[in-house]
């Protein structure tokens, strides 16, 4: 099973966590802030982080902007905050998924196997052989969970990277929001349309030339996203016409 990081200041809902994580064969590690969570981070093989936003010394979003320096462990925010806002502002910086406060138990448990079984299953979201998907100039290793574009290797997250390998399966083919997310995420699609729209636009930075106009990842608007071969894209900056 997976060791897991359980960061929150509240005894309570650590406590509460170890149970659930532990009754489901987990090892879990306990921090009060982001400060103890890069500790441990540092000095054990963690799978998963569970993490609060606000916290004493370093708040949840600070610790995830340095873990995403040295990690693309994945990480589950959980925050007693309903709004939107800070939900996207979570995924903005490299989240994977959240969970608000009061959680259900199974439904964060739910949540942690998904995002387990893509971070430890090489292939990540199909049955497929593990081999090599290429669109146009992007490449996808799915033995490595690798992926490059013109040969440059891309930094994506576990999400990032499950997103664009359905993407890459499935060339030119419009799928919804609702589809990405049960596909990749393995849950119900509740609040998929946001969640899904924060990770394509981090996608679309890591691939796209101009983000802003986009040439590989469209929006099919009222129905969703599609990958295309885009051979006329504009050379990189630096690169030879």
């Amino acid at each position: 099973m997976a060791n897991i990081l359980i960061c929150d200041d509240e005894r309570d809902i650590v406590s509460a966590l170890e149970i659930y994580l532990r009754s489901d064969g987990h090892t879990t590690f306990a921090a009060a802030n982001g400060e103890e969570a890069l500790e441990v981070l540092a000095r054990e093989e963690i799978h998963l982080v569970l993490m609060d936003v606000m916290m004493p010394r370093m708040d949840g979003l600070n610790a995830l902007s340095r873990i995403r320096e040295i990690s693309n462990v994945p990480l589950i925010f959980l925050t007693a905050k309903s709004e939107d806002t800070d939900k996207i502002l979570g995924l903005n910086l490299g989240a994977d998924d959240y969970v608000t406060k009061p959680f259900n138990p199974v439904e964060l448990s739910a949540r942690v196997r998904s995002q387990l079984r893509r971070y430890t299953q090489l292939g990540g979201i199909g049955a497929a052989e593990p081999g090599e998907v290429r669109v146009g100039a992007l490449s996808l290793s799915e033995r490595t969970r690798t992926a490059s574009l013109d040969g440059e290797l891309l930094s994506l997250t576990p999400t990032e990277f499950d997103i664009l390998h359905l993407l890459m399966r499935h060339p030119g083919e419009v799928l919804p929001p609702a589809e990405i997310y049960r596909r990749v995420w393995r849950d119900a699609p509740y609040g998929a349309e946001g969640t899904v729209a924060v990770h394509i636009r981090h996608l679309r930075e890591k691939i796209e030339i101009d983000p802003a106009e986009p040439r590989r990842l469209l929006v099919v608007w009222g129905h969703g996203y599609k990958l295309v071969d885009a051979p006329d894209a504009p050379r990189r900056k630096g690169e030879q016409q």
